[in-house]
């Protein structure tokens, strides 16, 4: 399939040359979108420098910081528009590991619409996180979980490839959420339509460098945002 990965930036000079080369390298043929939102350190211009020795490189230029769902979905569109079928998402620090790339796109073509990378399938695999982050990200899944009986062991990592075919039944347009709450809402809109989902075990490591971008409106969006999506007509999502 014609696969593409989609990471939003913010501030990410110090890992978006590396990333970018790593992505590159671990999947043959594969492209990269970058979705920037302005970076005041020149992460743009840095891609803009690359892409003029690889054709791989994409770039969306957004005028100011706007959030990492609309940075997505603005991304997905620019990907749908370019005919790629198969379209992941992952960070740009590191935390995601280019090379299991491969087995996420390898599962998408095993007739799954929606491919996870997902933390905890198979126990907790997750490196160098404050044991108050991680109780944050788990117990949210498990929240999740409960309130809205999706299916999903990780209900909130951002390390995910789907196929276009289900991208395009789903609204982007009506997609507001961010951080948290954008990984849930996808989630939850590709069970609702049917889609096939399968989570395939990752080990997430820590950013290596740069700053995280969580805070606390992150995580009140998204404890509102699953009684919203359960109590949501299927028709309207």
């Amino acid at each position: 399939m014609k696969t593409i990965v989609v990471i939003p930036t913010y501030n990410e000079i110090e890992n978006i040359e590396a990333i970018i080369n790593a992505v590159l390298q671990a999947v043959p043929d594969i492209h990269v979108l970058i979705v920037d939102d302005n970076s005041p350190d020149g992460t743009s211009q840095k891609v803009q420098e690359m892409m003029a020795d690889e054709q791989r490189i994409h770039l969306i230029t957004r005028p100011g910081k706007q959030g990492l769902g609309t940075a997505y979905c603005a991304g997905f569109k620019y990907c749908l528009e370019q005919g790629f079928e198969a379209i992941c998402e992952m960070d740009a620090d590191f935390s995601h590991d280019p090379k299991d790339l491969p087995r996420l796109i390898k599962a998408l073509d095993d007739n799954y619409d929606l491919v996870i990378g997902s933390r905890y399938v198979s126990g907790v695999n997750v490196v160098n996180w404050p044991l108050r982050r991680l109780i944050l990200s788990y117990g949210a899944s498990i929240y999740t979980r409960i309130v809205t009986g999706l299916k999903i062991k990780d209900t909130t990592g951002g390390f995910k490839c789907f196929r276009a075919s289900m991208l395009k039944q789903i609204d982007l347009d009506r997609i507001n959420s961010n951080g948290y709450g954008f990984q849930i809402e996808m989630n939850y809109k590709v069970w609702k339509k049917g889609g096939r989902i399968k989570e395939e075990s990752i080990i997430f490591i820590d950013r290596r460098s740069g700053v995280s971008k969580m805070n606390k409106s992150i995580i009140f969006e998204a404890i509102f945002l699953v009684w919203k999506l359960r109590f949501t007509p299927k028709k309207k999502l």
